[in-house]
Parts: structure tokens; C-alpha cells; sequence
């Protein structure tokens, strides 16, 4: 999706931001801090009624090897998604992320080891649609338990998409596949009927 530069300030506003997520677009900060919104042909998707929990993910939470929460620190959990030598969150984008949240539209799950933060996820919700953005991993197995619980999350909440963009080998153990762009869009429509909260 092109967007004038002089157009980019006016997209990162909490109503400009949103809008354009319903339309399946997503914001990524280059390597300069610039920032441009995507909607790419192939989305990759984790099917609500067709994911996959790995061995070893269920073996950390019957466990209970880590505390999970949602929502109770989201803004850390960005910082730390973006801590890392490369990344597409920047300054301007985490600012963004600031005012959609007094708008209720960013969510996190967090896990906790001995009450320190050590992993977690965090994406934008509308309607039935959870756009997954980023998440990190201190300790391994953490990033994985925040997104198993997003998963049972989401199916409780009567959930129909969970939108994790591009598909990785981490996203694959839990049953992520891609999608061409028209099925991605009958998904938007189906999950924009349903009136839910995170």
C-alpha cells in the first residue's frame, strides 16, 4: 500500500490507524525509521479452528512454568519485541502504539518468571480480528506459552481471525499457513460481524 509521506503522520493517528488495519494493511518502520503500511497478496494466518499446540508448549503450561497475564504491561512488551539489532519498530511507531491503546485497540499477553517479564506478543484487535504484531522470547519457551494462551484466548472471546502476517518455522509448529489475499478478505469480513472484546 503507497501512502505520500506527507501522508504517513495523518495514518498514525488511532482512527487512521485502525482503519487501515480493517482494511488488512499493517505498519513497519524501515531501517531509517521511516514508516510505510503493508498489505501483502500472501497473509499468513493461525486457523482458530485448525491450530496446533506443540508437545512441549502444553508441557510449560500444565507445569505452570510460567505466570501468564494479559494486558497488565503491554508497553514493555513492545520495547522488548523491539530490542533487538534490527527491527521495524521504531520510536514513531511505539508513539502510535501509545495512542491506539487509550483506544482500546492493542492487546498483550505476558509471561513472567519469578515476576520478571521474560516474554510475550502483542497486536491490535477489531471486532473479531486480532492482528498479531510482534512478540519475544528471554527465556525459551516463553514467546510460545504467550501465544498458546492468545490462541485458547481467542477461542473463548468467539475470536474468527488471528492475523500473524508473514509465516516463520516458530509459526508453523502452531499451525500457521498462508492464504491468498481474497480469502484473507472474506476472513475480514466474517470476523468484522462478530461484536466481541478482547
Amino acid at each position: 500500500m503507497s501512502i505520500k509521506k506527507t501522508d504517513i503522520e495523518r495514518s498514525l493517528q488511532p482512527d487512521s490507524m485502525i482503519r487501515y488495519y480493517a482494511l488488512g494493511a499493517f505498519p513497519m518502520a524501515n531501517s531509517n525509521g521511516d514508516i510505510s503500511w503493508h498489505m501483502p497478496s500472501i497473509r499468513a494466518i493461525i486457523p482458530l479452528d485448525n491450530f496446533n499446540i506443540p508437545r512441549s508448549v502444553k508441557k510449560l503450561i500444565r507445569e505452570n512454568f510460567f505466570e501468564v497475564k494479559f494486558d497488565y504491561d503491554y508497553l514493555n512488551v513492545i520495547k522488548g519485541c523491539a530490542n533487538r539489532k534490527e527491527t521495524w519498530i521504531s520510536d514513531k511507531l511505539i508513539n502510535a502504539y501509545k495512542k491506539l491503546h487509550k483506544k482500546g485497540f492493542i492487546h498483550s499477553v505476558e509471561t513472567y518468571k519469578n515476576g520478571k517479564l521474560v516474554g510475550g506478543l502483542y497486536g491490535v484487535t477489531f471486532r473479531g480480528a486480532f492482528f498479531g504484531e510482534s512478540m519475544f522470547s528471554l527465556i525459551s519457551g516463553a514467546s510460545k506459552v504467550a501465544l498458546a494462551n492468545l490462541i485458547f484466548h481467542l477461542k473463548e472471546k468467539n475470536f474468527v481471525l488471528l492475523d500473524v502476517q508473514y509465516i516463520t518455522e516458530h509459526l508453523k509448529m502452531f499451525g500457521a499457513i498462508n492464504i491468498q489475499w481474497s480469502d484473507y478478505q472474506n476472513l475480514l469480513i466474517e470476523s468484522y460481524a462478530v461484536n466481541t472484546n478482547f
